[in-house]
């Protein structure tokens, strides 16, 4: 399995708030959020990782250049004008295998990733598995509602009425690269969108909850992130 990393955002609310670093060596609990999941995806029998970062984002790629890595890596320097389209910009070292994609800021319990890794491989006809937590905190969530076994049967753009939001970690095979490029053809934006059509398109979409999912856009979303982990008591983090 291939681990994908979109770390190519702006990090608009983040800047504005005056952050030091870019979004990508935020650092949560000691540990700059992209290394977490550069050492995340090592120690987890990844096969490679393919991380996308934007073009002004000088002192995450000398970040990565410095670092020496442990599974085969591949970096794209790449401004996109959406997260669809930075998706599609990692699908070359995707592609002939399932994967896990996930954004550079969500932080969550290390322990419940592998058991979102255990149980995605071992699902059998589905065409993709996505992280979900009930901890909804975001400005614009990505909502879900299921059938009782939790195959995704529709998606919302608020939290009115919704128990579950999407945590920005998913599970998929090469199945949707089809429909990928044809959402991009069609001038889609925004990964979200994606996700949609996948439903539209009748491809079977799992939901895996996790205790919590927090997605950092905010300074204040650090504090929120470092108790979470720190009440883990050095598990899962």
């Amino acid at each position: 399995m291939n681990f994908g990393i979109i770390a190519a955002g702006e990090g608009s609310r983040l800047r504005y708030e005056n952050a030091s670093v870019s979004k990508p060596l935020i650092i949560v609990n000691g540990i700059p959020l992209i290394e977490r999941l550069f050492t995340i995806a090592e120690n987890n029998g990844f096969e490679s990782i393919s991380c996308i970062i934007n073009e002004e984002s000088l002192s995450v790629k000398e970040y990565i250049n410095n670092r020496k890595f442990e599974i085969p890596f591949n970096l794209i320097i790449k401004s996109t004008p959406s997260s669809l389209h930075s998706f599609n910009a990692l699908s070359p070292f995707l592609k002939g295998n399932s994967f896990c994609l996930t954004t550079v800021d969500s932080i969550f319990n290390q322990d419940e990733f592998i058991e979102f890794l255990n149980f995605s491989n071992n699902k059998k006809n589905t065409d993709g598995v996505l992280a979900v937590t009930d901890f909804i905190d975001d400005e614009k969530p990505l909502c879900i509602e299921t059938d009782e076994n939790m195959n995704i049967k529709s998606f919302h753009d608020n939290a009115d009425g919704h128990k579950y939001a999407t945590g920005g970690m998913y599970y998929f095979n090469s199945d949707v690269f089809p429909l990928m490029e044809k959402a991009i053809n069609e001038n889609m934006m925004r990964l979200r969108n994606f996700l949609k059509i996948l439903l539209v398109n009748n491809y079977k979409i799992i939901a895996y909850p996790f205790s919590k999912i927090i997605d950092i856009d905010h300074l204040k979303d650090l504090q929120v992130a470092e108790e979470y982990l720190n009440s883990l008591n050095g598990a899962g983090i």
